[in-house]
């Protein structure tokens, strides 16, 4: 019998209830028994915060207001996957109607905590505390699996729901077939952070591959003959947005292979655009050709993962990158190999004055681990701070419930000594720091809208950004980028707080 889709919803409502790793992992191990063979893909993936079908056209816009909710659950987690498969098939003239129109009937014969599942799900934006490791434990526990063999299996097929069907219908074997399969993206390696070039070092000990840290598009590309595929960080199919990486992987002298990378946009002098210039690029085919004679991307290459038949990803990284250098010679990251800590500190710096993020620093015998973040790669990148003062703050949801969560930024115009809004942030923030920011606004409370509740512009806080960019959003036509809180100062007065003007150096201070 086919699993109530109120079921879902309600495991993920325990799931983000609890701290415990253990209850999480536990609840949805049980979902995962009680749904049918068949479901549980789609019932893992939907834990996960992703859709099978990728992404369908649903944007935040078509969700803001949804229609009455059932009185009553009657759908099922098949009337769910059927219905948003409906919706991905929407294409072409007339299909925004259609596409509202199917939203609209599959939300009203949702209940109103499976429309407000629903609403997060189709935008990816579900909180809910059932992290990946979480999900790999609980699809282990459900099929009496080894932890290692599933978290492999969903490191190659790119998603966890793939893993959780292959695991459910045949077992351990089905999941260990699951391997790297060109065409189809793979999670990309991450990289752990270090706030030096030296820690860097440290941490991974010995002579070190030193690569820059572009600050572009990551990229992961495909080719088997004359196909090629390209996709994104998060696996979204990219290739009719940037034909010149389809080129570039057309000209090298290979059968079949799969390559990690960057693609940018350069000015005529080599320095990289803002980041916004490389995003537009990327982010519609609509008119392409255009784009791409205003501002051309370049590729950058930095790993190889597949050639002509074989996979690589448990080859070192020095091997890789040996054969790396010989497939794509005129398509590599600028890097340098040393041991000496201060030669790869004086690279960082000449690439960051030359407007790049930093480096990334690689131990040459790390094997490629997709979706992993570990000590094989360390980035390391100039970090800004600055003293804003917090406007507003609004309520979380998932593990956040009753907790004030994400805050609302702003710095001090000199001129008029008014606060001008530059952006909002809910990371970094511990649970201690949540507890406590929630007393402390509620207290400094002035009004509410909505979600939001606006207080007394007293309280400092430090925020760490990766850089700051133009956006029509905020009246000082800029916003932080990647922010992230530090701490709370209570040793400085909002009158102490930084610029707009100390916002702005920096701002100027990027290329353009």
């Amino acid at each position: 019998m086919t699993l109530a889709y109120a079921d879902l919803v309600a495991t993920s409502a325990a799931v983000a209830a609890t701290r415990s790793r253990t209850a999480k992992t536990g609840a949805i191990a049980e979902l995962l028994r009680r749904a049918e063979p068949q479901e549980v893909g789609v019932v893992a993936s939907h834990l996960a915060g992703v859709l099978p079908q990728g992404r369908v056209g649903v944007g935040y816009r078509a969700i803001a207001q949804p229609p009455p909710p059932a009185a009553a659950s009657t759908l099922s987690v098949r009337d769910v996957d059927d219905a948003v498969t409906a919706l991905a098939t929407l294409s072409g003239p007339g299909s925004a109607a259609a596409r509202t129109e199917a939203l609209h009937r599959l939300l009203t014969t949702a209940t109103a905590p499976e429309q407000e599942f629903l609403r997060a799900l189709l935008v990816g934006e579900l909180r809910h505390g059932a992290q990946d490791g979480v999900l790999v434990a609980a699809v282990a526990a459900a099929y009496d699996l080894p932890e290692a063999t599933v978290r492999r299996g969903a490191m190659m097929a790119g998603y966890l729901g793939p893993v959780a069907l292959a695991a459910a219908t045949g077992g351990a074997d089905a999941v260990e077939a699951i391997g790297l399969e060109v065409g189809r993206p793979v999670r990309p390696m991450l990289a752990g952070a270090a706030p030096s070039v030296a820690e860097a070092f440290d941490e991974t000990g010995g002579e070190r591959i030193v690569q820059c840290k572009l600050d572009g598009i990551r990229i992961q590309v495909h080719r088997d003959g004359d196909v090629v595929s390209v996709h994104t960080r998060s696996l979204e199919d990219i290739t009719a947005r940037v034909p010149e990486v389809v080129a570039v992987a057309r000209s090298l002298d290979v059968r079949s292979v799969v390559l990690d990378g960057e693609a940018i946009a350069l000015r005529e002098d080599g320095r990289p655009h803002p980041f916004q210039v490389t995003g537009a690029r990327t982010a519609s085919s609509a008119d392409v050709e255009r784009l791409q004679a205003r501002t051309p991307l370049t590729t950058f290459l930095f790993d190889v993962l597949h050639l002509d038949g074989e996979d690589l990803v448990d080859r070192p990284q020095q091997e890789r990158d040996a054969v790396l250098r010989r497939v794509a010679p005129g398509h590599l990251v600028p890097a340098v190999t040393t041991a000496a800590a201060d030669e790869a500190t004086a690279f960082f710096t000449e690439l960051v004055a030359a407007g790049h993020e930093g480096v990334v620093v690689k131990d040459p015998e790390t094997r490629y681990a997709a979706g992993r973040r570990g000590s094989g790669w360390i980035k390391v990148k100039p970090r800004h701070t600055f003293d804003l003062v917090v406007l507003a703050v609004e309520w979380g949801s998932g593990r956040r419930s009753g907790l004030l969560s994400n805050i609302h930024l702003g710095a001090r115009d000199p001129e008029t000594g008014e606060l001008v809004m530059l952006g909002k942030t809910f990371k970094g923030m511990t649970d201690e720091m949540l507890a406590w920011q929630t007393e402390r606004f509620l207290a400094l409370e002035t009004s509410r809208e909505g979600h939001v509740v606006h207080v007394r512009p007293e309280q400092v806080v430090e925020i760490a950004v990766d850089g700051i960019q133009t956006s029509p959003r905020y009246p000082a036509g800029m916003a932080l980028r990647f922010a992230r809180v530090v701490r709370y100062r209570d040793d400085k007065t909002a009158a102490e707080a930084d610029t707009v003007d100390a916002v702005r150096a920096l701002h100027v201070g990027a290329p353009s």
